[in-house]
């Protein structure tokens, strides 16, 4: 007895060994600050962004109900995060891994469970020492039993178990990170969204705007051809008008309705009839400002880079168990109970009984699966590497595109607006010189055709704009929370 506590002392001083990996951290792939040049910023020393006066606070630290200005963005975006179908998975998936994960932990401990047993088995006289006796009947014989045991309890020797529970481990936590980035992608989704309904209602608005001034032309043109002064050229020109306002009306309803539903989608029910939407694209009382920050290492708090970095912590635990397999293995089972011929025999003095099998096994000739399987586990942790700096580099690109948005799309907006003003101005005189009889018709109404596309060109720009920065600020990772004070779906 004193060999095998022994034995056991000095098997739980090995169970403390571990053949994973020591873990590097791969070098980032990109450059550690933002690009430099016309298209970006310049952002000055502390973090603090020149042209906009933004504090040092990251992206990531904002919550989506600080960024997000408006009420009814605000309120639509709780709405889809309580009811998102997509979200709802994600966080089910990670439920799942961690289930998982309890399942490969318990491998840690012994099973103990409890048995009871009774058995009855008849056997013929002559089988049984009861015929040197002379007798024919036969015998009949009980046993109960009751006990305590565990069946092939692994001794953790080399870390395979832990190794194995280390890897479901991270991959529980990658999900968890995926959940957060798939909650990034669902409120940039829906603010896409609340903003292409936003776009399309100014669209419309204009168009029908547009088309009761163009039919308001053609009733003086019709009137002016019947009464000699108009030909029937401008009489088709300014119908071509009306009609070519018809149709984008049509084609705006539509898509007004398409993107409305899409935004019902995304939220999972359908829009609150007293949803609060605002007027206009107003990017004041829409959205705040995004920092980026002087440094890419941001970036590395990204959800989906950290959950490229979980799965290769994961993959280099697979290595550790992998190398396990190599070195020799004990399992233990056994039983501790009590066990008589009689039910009434159970638990009474002498009636004892217990089982003891410890097992070794060593793998001496495994036909090169052990080898074989150790590569496989190396192999996929450099896929993980490779993994890992893709995601970085995805997400930089990501960010400088979204930068260099930022710090053009102010100046085309404002060489948008100087244009509208300009057609506007330009229809303004086209109109005054077709009724004193200067022109004809047609320079009205190119400059009216004009002053059209200029307006819807400056509206999807203004939709632009707005969405640039909600991509900023999603790819600087902003977005997974909220304001701890505020109720996420009612407002």
């Amino acid at each position: 007895m004193p060999r095998f506590a022994a034995l056991l002392l000095g098997a739980s001083f090995l169970a403390g060994c571990s053949l994973i990996p020591d873990y590097d951290r791969p070098a980032s792939p990109v450059p550690s600050a933002w690009p430099q040049g016309e298209a970006y910023r310049t952002v000055a020393a502390g973090g603090v962004d020149r042209r906009s006066g933004a504090g040092a606070e990251t992206a990531d630290a904002i919550g989506w109900d600080r960024f997000f200005l408006d009420p009814g963005l605000q309120r639509v975006i709780g709405i889809a995060l309580n009811n998102n179908r997509d979200l709802r998975i994600a966080a089910l998936n990670v439920a799942a891994a961690e289930a998982q994960f309890r399942v490969q932990r318990g491998g840690l401990f012994p099973e103990i469970g409890a048995s009871g047993n009774a058995q009855y088995r008849q056997t013929p006289a002559d089988l049984t020492s009861a015929a040197a006796f002379g007798r024919n009947e036969p015998v009949t014989s009980r046993t109960w039993s009751a006990g305590l045991g565990t069946t092939a309890y692994e001794l953790d020797l080399f870390g395979r178990v832990r190794s194995l529970s280390r890897a479901a481990f991270e991959s529980a936590l990658s999900l968890e990170e995926t959940r957060r980035a798939t909650q990034i992608a669902l409120v940039a989704s829906v603010a896409d969204a609340y903003l292409a309904v936003l776009a399309d209602r100014e669209l419309l608005e204009l168009t029908r705007q547009t088309l009761s001034s163009q039919e308001e032309s053609l009733r003086l043109t019709r009137a002016q051809t019947q009464g000699g002064t108009a030909t029937d050229l401008t009489l088709r020109q300014a119908q071509t008008a009306v009609e070519t306002a018809r149709a984008n009306l049509a084609l705006y309803t539509r898509q007004l309705a398409q993107d409305s539903n899409a935004l019902a989608e995304l939220i999972g029910q359908p829009l609150p009839a007293d949803l609060p939407v605002a007027r206009s694209l107003d990017s004041r009382l829409m959205l705040a400002d995004v920092p980026a920050g002087l440094s890419s290492e941001v970036l590395l708090r990204r959800p989906d880079v950290l959950s490229a970095e979980r799965q290769l912590l994961a993959a280099n635990a697979n290595i550790g168990a992998a190398r396990a397999a190599f070195f020799p293995s004990i399992s233990l089972t056994g039983s501790y109970g009590t066990s008589g011929a009689a039910l009434s025999r159970l638990f009474q003095p002498l009636s004892g009984a217990w089982t003891f099998a410890p097992q070794i096994n060593l793998p001496i000739f495994t036909g090169g699966i052990n080898q074989a399987t150790l590569d496989y586990a190396k192999l996929q942790k450099d896929v993980q590497v490779a993994t890992y700096e893709r995601t970085i580099q995805t997400a930089f690109r990501e960010t400088a595109d979204a930068l260099a948005a930022r710090g053009t799309y102010d100046d085309q907006l404002r060489a948008q607006q100087a244009l509208a003003d300009a057609y506007s101005e330009s229809y303004r005189l086209a109109q005054l010189r077709f009724r004193s009889g200067v022109d004809n018709y047609l320079t009205t109404l190119v400059a009216q055709r004009d002053l059209y596309g200029a307006q819807q060109d400056l509206i999807t720009l203004r939709q632009a704009r707005l969405s640039s920065r909600v991509t900023l600020y999603k790819v600087l990772g902003g977005g997974w929370r909220g304001s701890e004070a505020r109720t996420v779906a009612g407002r």
